[in-house]
């Protein structure tokens, strides 16, 4: 549960701060509603966190490699992917 579970948190804890007329002596509903709904939030930012770094790790996942021919002294530029099988030039 990334992203989901944030949402999922934060909607819970506004259903407890606005929506639900419940008391119980020594225990604040409404808090425990702001604490789900900024909790929720945090999870949130961390999911979508989380996500940017595995997006910018399989973008960054390509190797070039620089082959110079003895014969005619040119510069061949290899560039494989990650997922690429061997031997495959792109």
């Amino acid at each position: 549960m990334t992203i989901a579970g944030g949402i999922i948190l934060i909607m819970l804890g506004a259903i407890l701060t606005w929506a639900v007329e419940f008391d119980i002596a020594g225990f604040d509903i409404n808090i425990v509603g702001v604490i789900l709904m900024i909790g929720g939030l945090a999870w949130l930012l961390f999911a979508v966190y989380r996500l940017s770094i595995a997006r910018r790790a399989v973008a960054d996942s390509t190797a070039t490699t620089v082959v110079e021919d003895p014969v005619t002294h040119r510069r061949v530029y290899e560039e494989r992917h990650y997922n690429d099988p061997p031997g495959r030039v792109s």
